[in-house]
């Protein structure tokens, strides 16, 4: 068949491979081969030792610190605080996703079980939900893995104490005791409240503003150029462009909030601080969107595509989880990463002030961002050079 030998054929063949396996590797690549690893936890052994009948010092914490501290088979990295506020205090600006609390009595617990009144001492686990729902997942699950075997290894060895001290008779009440030694006491902070994607919300709300501000850029970019070429000045033109791009933005903000939390029902506490830094996020877009637009005309809105799609798997998930690729080739610098995150800290970690860091690099994108929108002005298009040429040949005719 004739069709067949049409070279168009086979070049779209071609096109089509190519644009799945761009798009497969943006979607795919950084997500199949996650898996977590350095996961910042914080300890704190406020355990005091005890002295047994026999003499010996009995120090449960400083084993259980041991233990975990070094278990390379925990994909955690263990910092040590001197209090539980110090180590609260971490969860709450973002630094762990985790904490084991070890308390003061847990030595003393651990010794009551060899006598008649057994008081189990209890470890608290803490996830930090807020930063990372699937990263304090796994610190949970795996500070809950480490207990259970910390507890057999306690079990036995206590067993076989008391076995050969009570003549291989142990009471009841220890007895069941000794099934678990340390209770484990889970506790959640920062939750990412109802309907919120399981913590991915603010990820979602960062690629629909993207979104948003990217056909506002394409609208205005397009006007703009109609108007240069009608013999507006360019400079104008890009000037306007900024400054409706600001109002359409905090319009879209605001629109995607109440979208959110009225249509679908997502627990939003502090509504306007997310408007302020949705709104901060999507004009940095817009500015960022403009500025390649202008430089580069239409030719920018296929990067500007594939920067969206190799992004968006990265928004909600732990960069302890990332491949070193990944990690420093794409997360590190995209502006849709600071974005989202600015947008979890204020969702989920008190509000504006929770998220100043990551807001001053959105300030800080976006200026670098209108400045080069603005130098666009200076750059002389086609319509530009008729109007020169034609005011140069017009005085000689």
């Amino acid at each position: 068949m004739k069709i067949f030998k049409q070279k168009i054929l086979w070049a779209g063949v071609a096109i089509v491979l190519v644009v799945l396996m761009v798009f497969g590797l943006a979607m795919m690549g950084s997500v199949i081969s996650a898996k977590p690893k350095n996961i910042p936890v914080v300890l704190v052994n406020a355990d005091q030792p005890v002295q047994l009948p026999g003499g010996q010092a009995l120090a449960v914490g400083e084993l259980i610190q041991k233990q975990l501290t070094t278990n390379d088979k925990l994909p955690l990295q263990w910092s040590v605080a001197n209090s539980e506020a110090e180590a609260r205090s971490g969860l709450d600006d973002g630094t762990y996703y985790g904490a084991l609390i070890l308390p003061a009595d847990l030595s003393g617990g651990i010794a009551s079980l060899s006598g008649t009144e057994p008081k189990p001492a209890t470890v608290t686990v803490i996830s930090n939900d807020g930063l990372n729902v699937q990263a304090a997942t796994a610190v949970k699950q795996g500070l809950d893995q480490a207990m259970r075997m910390v507890n057999a290894q306690m079990s036995a060895a206590l067993l076989g104490q008391i076995g050969k001290t009570s003549g291989g008779v142990i009471p009841v009440t220890a007895a069941q005791a000794l099934l678990a030694p340390i209770q484990v006491a889970d506790e959640s902070v920062h939750p990412v409240g109802l309907n919120n994607a399981s913590g991915n919300a603010p990820g979602l709300v960062t690629q629909i503003m993207w979104m948003g501000s990217l056909a506002s850029a394409l609208v205005l970019f397009q006007a703009g150029r109609n108007a240069a070429k009608a013999g507006s000045s360019r400079m104008v033109s890009v000037a306007v462009q900024a400054l409706a791009g600001t109002v359409i933005t905090g319009l879209a903000a605001g629109f995607i909030v109440w979208m959110a939390s009225g249509w679908y029902g997502m627990e939003i506490l502090n509504q306007t601080d997310v408007w302020l830094v949705l709104w901060l996020a999507g004009l940095m877009f817009f500015l960022l969107q403009s500025a390649l637009l202008n430089w580069l005309g239409m030719s920018a809105l296929p990067l500007l595509i594939l920067l969206m799609f190799f992004s968006m798997p990265l928004l909600n998930m732990a960069p302890e989880f990332l491949s070193n690729v990944s990690h420093d080739w794409l997360y590190s610098w995209t502006p849709l990463r600071f974005a989202a995150l600015g947008l979890r800290k204020t969702m989920y970690f008190g509000g504006l002030d929770a998220a100043s860091e990551s807001t001053a690099v959105l300030w800080a994108i976006g200026g670098a961002c209108l400045l080069t929108l603005l130098a666009a002005g200076f750059k002389k298009g086609k319509a530009a050079t008729v109007q020169v040429e034609m005011a140069q040949v017009l005085p000689e005719a």
